[in-house]
């Protein structure tokens, strides 16, 4: 069974992260503690899906501690635009069973 294309604008399935979104994470992890007015001992990415739009969209599910999570949007322009990366949005109170979805 071959994969199902991802629609234009569309998100890519859940997928495993990997070294370069937990990199992602790392950059924006000041950005997410100032706006949730925490500290995070634990950041660690767990699952990632994708959006391309004039750069790309990261929807990433990120382990806190505990039992929680949160989920970040994070964009990352296109290089030919510089590349940075930077904080767009971010859900909190999310569990690991809470589905990764575009926000």
């Amino acid at each position: 069974m071959s994969p199902q294309p991802m629609m234009c604008g569309g998100t890519t399935p859940d997928k495993p992260a990997t070294k370069e979104v937990q990199d992602l994470c790392d950059t924006v992890k000041a950005s997410v503690e100032a706006k949730a007015n925490k500290s995070y001992e634990v950041f660690m990415a767990k699952t990632y899906k994708t959006q391309v739009v004039a750069g790309t969209n990261f929807f990433i599910k990120v382990h806190v501690g505990g039992e929680d999570h949160v989920h970040l949007r994070v964009f990352r322009e296109l290089p030919c635009n510089g590349g940075n990366v930077k904080l767009s949005d971010m859900q909190e109170s999310k569990s690991h069973q809470d589905p990764l979805e575009h926000f």
